[in-house]
């Protein structure tokens, strides 16, 4: 049943209506869809007649909450500046609803939303929320149930056309139960990004082979990357007078270094248990759960992973090849300083590459374009690590998500909806990609558009079109507090980057943090459902002697290296991905 503040709004909504007052007609609207179209929104997978179509739904249903403000907030991606600069214009100048769409720090959006969710204050009116925090949404009984919501409060406010399985990211938003919390808005992935010029040239080639007694190419597994780092950074030294170097990553202590760890790198080492989207039992961050989805454990001691050798394995390495093979700043920068990096010029490759630097790659002033404005680089899959084995999440993918909440007014949080939806839809997500380069929909994916982009992008659209997509996942819902408990990493974990102490050291006050946590909350009865329910602790090779995630140490975590040549690869992955 709908509160009170909706009956008072829908009630002077129709009053204004029968005054004929602040309302365009059918042909007024119609003629801002056009105009919205031809300035704004004129690559779609939809008709223009579709468009427009779904634009006049929008400024119809939108009639009980014209002249509403409302207040929206995301991180500050290209994507999200696109939705605030054009879309929040559009869709006020098309609908009535003054949207402000804030643009913050994924720090501040997470401190925000925690506060409201714990307070009961509305904050703000709709999230854009990394779908990592859904595990956090399940369990309050605070977040709206976007299933339910479409079926209810919601079933005269949901667009007929927003097709939900047209998008490539919705089940990172789902809980157990089947029921959609988050609804994705932009999402991008961590991939293996390479100089393909140098590769290419067979002076090198003979001299990586010479050295190596194998071929140089895209790296399928950490020994590979490891080698190539060397390779470039101690054997090459320079390419046209400027130094360069085989790796490149951060380690500053800030939390930001927490997405570095946390954003699945133990699982790309292979520490986790098979199973997409997270792993189960054992997801990315080390945590178990049981057959009722309730965490047991992030330690090896109780069933968890995130100190087992796998992941003191990962530590390790990226601690070793940031010190021997990354520019000397790299250690002091942060992920906001690091990432343009690798486009001044003199970085041959990255193992942890983020896709949301895609747009600023393509800069044709930029060393790593040509003179026509095609990349000298190339994006692959990131290589696995000792532990890892098929049917595990290769690597990790963002994919931002509209969140809200109960605590904000009921007409507020469905004027909220419809804007989330006015970002998503087929008239306008095509353009979006095309601005952010942070996909969301099939349909874009496998556009006419995005076929003619792809020379551009350096194997972006590649990457979305294979099957193999599905392998980028992010955070799972076995991790019941998010807010909580994505700091520990970055606070436990910079003094082994550091030098400090020992990554198994770093690694052992992870998980006992980790666990605590989990202790507490189960304590504090504060979760309506999934609430952590920690085994009882045993010693550690009860678990490490068992099949499966925690593993037992590696004889040999280093095996020979092995690469695959990048075209090849494209030509697979693009057989896969065609569609009928």
């Amino acid at each position: 049943m709908k509160n009170n503040t909706m009956k008072m709004t829908l009630l002077a909504s129709s009053l204004m209506l029968a005054s004929g007052a602040l309302y365009a007609d059918s042909h007024d609207a119609r003629a801002i869809a056009e105009r919205l179209i031809d300035e704004h929104f004129q690559d779609s997978t939809l008709s223009r007649e579709e468009q427009i179509e779904e634009l006049l739904w929008f400024a119809k249903a939108a009639e009980p909450f014209r002249d509403m403000e409302i207040n929206t907030v995301a991180e500050g991606l290209t994507t999200h500046i696109y939705e605030r600069d054009v879309l929040a214009e559009a869709f006020a100048e098309l609908t009535g609803i003054d949207v402000t769409h804030n643009i913050i720090g994924e720090g501040d959006v997470v401190n925000n939303m925690q506060t409201q969710m714990q307070s009961g204050r509305n904050i703000y009116d709709g999230y854009v929320n990394d779908s990592d925090a859904i595990g956090t949404h399940i369990r309050y009984g605070t977040t709206i149930n976007i299933s339910e919501a479409m079926e209810n409060e919601w079933a005269d406010y949901t667009l007929p056309t927003l097709d939900l399985d047209d998008f490539i990211g919705i089940q990172y938003g789902t809980g157990p139960d089947g029921s959609i919390y988050q609804m994705p808005t932009q999402q991008f992935a961590n991939l293996y990004w390479f100089r393909y010029d140098w590769f290419q040239r067979e002076d090198l080639q003979e001299q990586f082979r010479d050295i190596y007694g194998y071929d140089l190419g895209v790296p399928t597994n950490w020994t590979a990357y490891e080698d190539i780092a060397e390779f470039f950074t101690e054997h090459v030294g320079e390419i046209d007078g400027t130094k360069v170097y085989g790796h490149m990553d951060y380690g500053r202590r800030d939390p930001s270094l927490g997405w570095r760890f946390h954003d699945s790198w133990l699982s790309m080492a292979g520490m986790g248990s098979p199973g997409v989207p997270f792993g189960n039992p054992v997801d990315d961050w080390g945590i178990r759960v049981n057959e009722e989805s309730q965490p047991v454990g992030a330690s090896v001691t109780r069933g968890g992973a995130t100190n087992s050798p796998a992941s003191v394995f990962a530590v390790t390495k990226m601690v070793d090849w940031l010190e021997k093979y990354a520019p000397p700043e790299a250690s002091g920068m942060t992920f906001g300083e690091a990432g343009p990096v690798p486009a001044q010029g003199n970085i041959a490759q990255q193992i942890f590459w983020y896709t949301a630097f895609t747009a600023d790659m393509t800069d044709p002033s930029l060393p790593v374009t040509d003179e026509e404005g095609n990349p000298k680089w190339r994006m692959a899959p990131s290589p696995t690590g000792p532990y890892w084995e098929e049917g595990m999440k290769v690597g990790y993918q963002d994919v931002g998500s509209w969140t809200f909440f109960d605590s904000t007014p009921e007409d507020r949080r469905t004027a909220a909806w419809l804007f989330a939806q006015f970002t998503v839809a087929k008239t306008v997500s095509l353009e979006k990609l095309m601005t952010g380069l942070t996909p969301i929909r099939e349909s874009d994916v496998f556009s006419d558009q995005m076929t003619e982009m792809a020379p551009k992008l350096g194997g972006l659209v590649e990457f979305y079109r294979s099957p193999n997509e599905s392998n980028w996942t992010p955070s799972s819902t076995n991790v019941p507090d998010y807010p909580r408990m994505a700091p520990l990493w970055w606070q436990n974990l910079a003094p082994a980057v550091n030098g400090e102490i020992s990554p198994q050291e770093a690694l052992d006050n992870l998980a006992g943090d980790l666990d605590n946590i989990m202790a507490r909350l189960a304590r504090a009865s504060v979760f309506e459902t999934y609430s952590p329910n920690l085994n009882d602790e045993q010693d550690a090779e009860h678990w490490l002697s068992q099949p499966g995630s925690p593993k037992a140490k590696l004889d040999d975590e280093m095996p020979q290296g092995t690469t695959v040549p990048y075209d090849e690869m494209m030509e697979a992955w693009m057989a896969a991905g065609n569609r009928e």
